[in-house]
């Protein structure tokens, strides 16, 4: 399938949907355009940090998220921290205009950006991807550089918009904190950070209690980090709330808008994962919690 896909000349299908068919198409059609179209490539079965669920369905959903709360615009430039087989990149290929839009994306997989180098970028020059060789107990335990004091490869205040879906759920507290403020570094003056996660509060705690959640977070435990399998932490961490705006402060960055709730702990939520819209702090606003049924 990469073969093909690489050699082959552009596909039509394959061109920016929004450029193609114009100003009458909506938001919504080009949502399922991304979720239904079979010349979108897709990663192959099995791969490594493909994540579960369905790649195409998933990817047109963020995109729908990342429009829709996170205020991406078509000509934005954005960094995809923890890009894994391009499942945001993929839809974003059907969103950003050129010539501003761009997109970067970094992962410390290997195999993850070689797959991206070798079927997106081909197709789609715009998008570029790179490998960052950091130390992960769960991706890559042989990295050369230790995650809490490692540097993105990217320039200051280069990107409107970062993207971090379902990355600080594998990492402790100290490599978040040194995430989140490369991302602030990485912001241009009113960019958006948009970051999916598990954040630990009182209303998370009571469904936890009542046994609302198929994670086995302790709802007791001290904090500021909750793992949901303490034989391998990083699988899946949760945070602190005050802990994590805390970090989030220290990076510069701030929620614009109030933190979206997710389904993870047992409640009705807009999508899985909790999701936070932050921002250079001088543009922020009151962190308020969003509503829970």
């Amino acid at each position: 399938m990469t073969a093909a896909l690489v050699k082959r000349p552009r596909n039509p299908a394959a061109k920016p949907a929004i450029r193609d068919i114009g100003a009458e198409i909506t938001f919504d059609a080009l949502l399922r355009h991304v979720a239904t179209n079979r010349f979108l490539p897709v990663p192959p079965a099995g791969a490594h940090t493909v994540g579960d669920g369905d790649f195409r369905a998933i990817g047109a959903e963020f995109l729908g998220h990342f429009v829709r709360h996170g205020g991406l615009k078509p000509e934005a430039a954005v960094l995809d921290i923890g890009c894994g087989l391009g499942r945001m990149a993929i839809p974003l290929t059907q969103y950003l205009r050129e010539p501003a839009g761009r997109y970067h994306g970094i992962d410390i997989v290997a195999s993850a950006i070689e797959w991206c180098r070798q079927v997106i970028t081909p197709v789609y020059d715009r998008f570029t991807f790179e490998f960052l060789d950091v130390r992960s107990a769960l991706y890559n335990p042989k990295g050369s550089a230790a995650p809490e004091a490692v540097p993105l490869p990217v320039e200051t205040a280069s990107f409107d918009f970062v993207i971090m879906t379902s990355v600080l759920t594998h990492m402790h507290a100290a490599d978040a904190a040194a995430y989140l403020r490369e991302a602030g570094r990485a912001l241009q003056p009113g960019g958006r950070c948009f970051v999916s996660m598990f954040l630990m509060d009182e209303a998370a705690k009571t469904a936890l209690r009542a046994k609302r959640s198929r994670l086995g977070f302790d709802p007791a435990g001290a904090g500021p980090e909750f793992h949901a399998d303490p034989k391998q932490p990083l699988a899946a961490v949760a945070y602190d709330r005050d802990h994590f705006l805390a970090m989030a402060a220290a990076a510069g960055l701030a929620p614009v808008k109030p933190i979206i709730a997710g389904s993870w702990s047992g409640h009705q939520g807009l999508t899985y994962q909790d999701l936070c819209i932050l921002g250079p702090v001088a543009s922020a606003k009151p962190a308020a919690r969003g509503a829970r049924p």
